[in-house]
């Protein structure tokens, strides 16, 4: 098996959308809605802009596994409108998904490290990412077993989805 990482562009939001209609479509599976909710986000106009925003003013980034895209997410300068952002440069790691059929090959791993190359190279010492905090907390687990620590959890919307961000040092 074979993991090569492609930049991608904002040509590349329908395979984005693919990823995460994927991984909402197994969280519903576990009953795991809390997350990302229970509809394929192709089908939500809002989720589409957004996602088609970030292809646009970030990087994604495609893990392929053996040749086939497996996993994705999308490296900015800051993060979300719900988030201030850091005192100090920083790249944010945003809408980290997989193709379910990939799971467990590395190709999220392996996105994460990317991206703290890519932060590295552009001699920026901060990477940080939020992420889904509720449920069993497998989601943050995840991003400290690549090298991230809790700095600061929080909650948005209108539904109090709880949330945390995490950071890595890259430099």
């Amino acid at each position: 098996m074979t993991i090569i990482i492609r930049e991608g562009g904002p040509d590349d939001a329908p395979l984005i959308l693919a990823m995460l209609d994927s991984s909402v479509e197994w969280l519903v599976s576990q009953g795991r809605t809390g997350q990302w909710g229970a509809r394929p986000w192709s089908d939500d106009p809002r989720a589409v802009d957004l996602v088609r925003r970030y292809a646009t003013t970030g990087t994604p980034y495609f893990a392929e596994v053996d040749g086939v895209p497996a996993a994705t997410l999308t490296l900015s300068e800051g993060p979300g409108p719900y988030l201030e952002p850091a005192d100090e440069p920083e790249r944010y790691i945003h809408l980290l998904a997989s193709d379910r059929r990939f799971k467990g090959r590395g190709a999220g791993a392996a996105l994460l490290a990317h991206a703290a190359e890519v932060t590295r190279r552009a001699g920026i010492s901060l990477l940080r990412v939020d992420c889904y905090a509720g449920d069993d907390g497998k989601l943050v687990a995840y991003y400290e077993g690549n090298g991230f620590i809790r700095t600061e959890p929080f909650t948005h919307g209108e539904n109090a989805w709880p949330g945390q961000v995490l950071a890595r040092r890259v430099l």
